[in-house]
């Protein structure tokens, strides 16, 4: 009896002994049917090629790309990521159980896999304003879904600490299902780490030195070596990776804009750098593959073997990690760095009409400083999403504070644009080098409120009337004129338009930052929406005002109140 498709003449990746096997790969109804001497329906020829399991991203935020999961999967498919562990935290900060639903349905029926963590802190923290609020009731009737895995990303430490009634539930909730739940454990140390690896949390993705690593590693976590658009780790990292923990370590891209996965790529790139900073190749895709597969407990996937599923790649240079083919569940998905499968159409969504703010004046973003000059700053370290904590002297004006491009400082806020709530969290940031204008947009990790900055207070709030007039996005203007935006209808995170229409408006939008001056070391909209998350250290801002990550509270813009 023949199977129905034979990689012949190719070299396999066993990621089990770490070696290279030369046999054919035989394939039945979408799995891999034996290892040796096969005859098959189809044969295809693969000599002096690579066969090598598809890889897996650990962590994902699909919101993150802007697009849709239909469209999602048309980018990163090429790149050879068939399987992804997403968290929809983003859209369900937004629009709740609703959005939750809206992601599960929309990445239905596709040749990637697309699994999800629920979310576990929506909103991220008490110390500010999200679209809705979920419970452990909630989120208990969607761990009934096959591709539901867990309890996504806990990052509201204290209320782990402290033993929160809304925590332990939803702690609980997980344990009950037997699911897995993941960490976000930025900045922490010593017994933190011991309290979420006791209470069953297993991942991390927020390590950002070796030390970091290895900590979690030591205490029984697993780590997700994290390269996205803003926090680039795997460099400072991946010196932790070595022959006995390596199989405790998985990547994951985290968040990561649609520009940066179509150029650089996905998991893939991943183990490019790892390879480059001197890392066996089987190792970097063993990382990238069979490692993830284990973590989240997908036991026929990660591997070239009998009984696990026929997601795999063929490879024409290992070292190069350069893709010939893609295959997922046994069917040729992309070649050279093409869609050839199928896809069914984008789904429309009802998530829009999510700006919702109040009329705000000159008077709303005025800071007053009446005792000192000095002020507690929040300064980009690019590439990071930690921020520095700094007290420097600003320009005052009439008791209030005034932008200052020499000093690079400029006013920022963060306005909440779900309930109407009339809240505008008001800061000063450093770091982002603008000279001129404005730029706006309604990704604001976590709790994605409206989130502005600019060189003067009439640029802000054009920026603010023309984000409203679209719906949500991106926004970049000069002299109250409109240089480039991105609209983002649904929820105000993801845009309605094909993943191609979406990579050419953002190319717009980064050369229309240019024009005003924007740092070229970092992705200046990607930083700004991070500087809104209240759980990563030292200094954020928030709809209700400047946060220290450090003492877990607000604080006076005025140093020293």
């Amino acid at each position: 009896m023949k199977a129905d498709l034979v990689i012949k003449n190719g070299f396999v990746v066993d990621v089990f002994n770490q070696e290279l096997l030369l046999v054919d790969v035989a394939i039945v109804d979408g799995y891999i049917a034996g290892l040796g001497q096969y005859d098959g329906e189809i044969e295809i020829d693969a000599k002096n090629k690579y066969i090598c399991p598809a890889f897996i991203d650990g962590h994902v935020h699909i919101e993150s790309s802007m697009v849709t999961p239909v469209e999602f999967a048309k980018v990163v498919l090429p790149h050879g990521v068939t399987t992804i562990i997403a968290d929809p935290h983003e859209i369900a900060n937004v629009a709740g159980v609703e959005g939750l639903k809206f992601m599960l349905d929309a990445s239905e029926s596709l040749p990637l896999n697309v699994f999800y963590m629920l979310p576990s802190c929506v909103p991220a923290t008490p110390f500010e304003n999200a679209g809705a609020v979920l419970l452990a009731s909630d989120l208990a009737p969607f761990y009934h879904h096959p591709r539901v895995l867990g309890l996504g990303e806990v990052m509201d430490y204290p209320s782990v600490h402290d033993g929160s009634k809304q925590m332990i539930d939803k702690l609980s909730g997980a344990h009950r299902f037997g699911k897995k739940i993941d960490g976000h454990a930025a900045g922490l140390h010593g017994q933190a780490i011991d309290v979420y690896s006791a209470i069953g949390i297993k991942t991390d993705h927020e390590a950002v030195s070796v030390s970091e690593a290895k900590e979690r590693l030591q205490k029984g976590m697993y780590v997700i070596i994290r390269q996205g658009s803003v926090a680039k780790d795997l460099p400072n990292l991946i010196s932790v990776v070595n022959g006995w923990n390596s199989r405790r370590c998985l990547f994951g891209t985290d968040d990561k804009h649609i520009d940066d996965l179509m150029s650089e790529g996905s998991i893939d790139h991943h183990v490019r750098l790892s390879i480059e900073y001197g890392m066996d190749p089987i190792a970097a895709l063993t990382i990238a593959t069979l490692n993830a597969a284990e973590c989240y407990g997908l036991t026929n996937k990660g591997a070239i073997a009998p009984g696990y599923e026929a997601d795999f790649l063929i490879l024409e240079d290992l070292e190069k990690v350069k893709i010939n083919q893609v295959y997922a569940a046994g069917k040729l998905a992309a070649e050279n760095g093409k869609i050839v499968c199928a896809f069914k159409a984008r789904q429309a969504s009802e998530l829009t009409q999510s700006v919702n703010i109040k009329p705000i004046t000159e008077q709303d973003l005025s800071i007053p400083l009446t005792k000192t000059n000095k002020a507690n700053i929040i300064e980009i370290i690019p590439n990071s999403l930690i921020t520095k904590h700094v007290v420097e002297e600003v320009v005052v004006k009439q008791g209030f504070f005034v932008p200052s491009i020499f000093k690079d400082q400029l006013k920022m806020a963060v306005i909440e644009r779900h309930h109407s709530l009339g809240n505008i969290g008001l800061g000063i940031v450093k770091g982002l080098k603008l000279k001129q204008g404005a730029i706006a947009t309604t990704i604001a990790h976590d709790s994605h409120n409206l989130i502005v900055t600019g060189t003067n207070d009439d640029e802000i709030l054009f920026a603010i009337e023309a984000i409203q007039k679209i719906g949500g996005g991106l926004m970049v203007v000069r002299d109250k004129q409109i240089l480039a935006q991105l609209p983002l209808a649904i929820g105000g995170i993801i845009s309605e338009e094909d993943y191609l229409t979406v990579y050419h408006q953002l190319s717009e939008v980064n050369h229309a930052l240019a024009k005003l001056g924007a740092s070229h070391e970092f992705n200046p909209f990607l930083t700004l929406s991070f500087l809104a998350l209240p759980v990563i250290p030292q200094l954020k801002l928030t709809d209700l005002g400047l946060f220290d990550v450090q003492s877990f509270q607000h604080i006076g813009i005025e140093a020293g109140n």
